[in-house]
């Protein structure tokens, strides 16, 4: 990856959010190629909904614990040397007091001055309106490319990788309706609330639907680019998912209607407020 070992600390200068397994993996994947793009080597910060989303705290911790390991396991399970430099970066961010904005600002010190450094926490979208208030205060030029997957089918998606995690598998329809039934699975795709605060103070946000990824993944990286005033880039396994689900574990019919009923709301505001068009684009 890109590094300037002598970096000073620096802020990002856009802000990758959205709901869960809506794509921002994938396109992650995809900006971390490009040269004028600098994304940390654990993706995700958790900066702001560690200072405003208390709940987050405990799994957060777990972050750091794990990801800097995760790291030079990775380069080690690839045979590729692990650079001094990126080692003592990996023990520095985990060292001292952390969550603080010079420790923010220092997580991005490494990004060469021909890049953009780049935040993506996808979990920023689910920020209560005062952390969206002081994002926009913070970083107010940042740019904010924000995904969006069809909410049954995204919540459909988490309960898959949530039994999996959990080894759990519903054995009737009534396990599965109690499933279904998880507040859990309904948070990260309230787009009804937490869209309108990011275009509040972001109105030219860059919102991208989920379907779109997979029928032009091109097309969509070229919207990116245009949108972050960066260069065209050959990327690699641009047609690749990154993380593609397994077969099994899927939801009886009544199940997927106790969803359909339950976030028809949510379809409703997309097409209301991103059109008929985008909301075409979500699947």
């Amino acid at each position: 990856m890109n590094w300037d070992p002598d970096g000073q600390p620096r802020k990002p200068e856009i802000l990758g959010i959205g709901a869960q397994k809506a794509g921002t993996s994938w396109l992650a994947q995809m900006l971390g190629q490009h040269p004028q793009i600098w994304i940390p080597p654990f993706k995700e910060v958790q900066y702001f909904n560690h200072l405003f989303i208390p709940e987050h705290r405990r799994w957060i911790g777990w972050h750091y614990r794990n990801k800097p390991q995760e790291v030079r396991e990775r380069h080690k399970r690839r045979n590729i040397p692990l650079p001094p430099e990126l080692d003592a970066y990996l023990d520095r961010i985990i060292s001292g007091k952390m969550f603080h904005n010079q420790w923010y600002k220092r997580i991005f010190a490494p990004a060469p001055a021909i890049a953009q450094p780049m935040d993506f926490t996808p979990e920023y979208s689910t920020l209560p309106p005062e952390g969206v208030d002081y994002v926009a205060k913070f970083l107010p030029k940042a740019r904010i490319i924000y995904l969006i997957r069809h909410p049954v089918d995204r919540a459909v998606s988490q309960l898959r990788m949530n039994l999996r995690r959990e080894k759990r598998t519903p054995a009737t329809v009534a396990d599965w309706m109690a499933e279904v039934g998880n507040p859990v699975l309904f948070d990260r795709g309230d787009y009804a609330s937490y869209l309108p605060r990011w275009r509040e103070r972001y109105p030219d946000m860059l919102i991208l639907p989920f379907g779109r990824i997979a029928r032009d993944p091109g097309a969509v990286m070229d919207q990116v680019e245009a949108y972050l005033g960066i260069g065209p880039f050959p990327y690699m396994n641009l047609r690749q998912k990154v993380f593609a689900s397994p077969a099994g574990l899927n939801p009886p019919p009544e199940a997927i209607e106790a969803l359909n009923r339950r976030l028809q709301p949510q379809l409703d505001f997309l097409a209301d407020h991103m059109g008929e068009a985008f909301t075409a684009e979500i699947r």
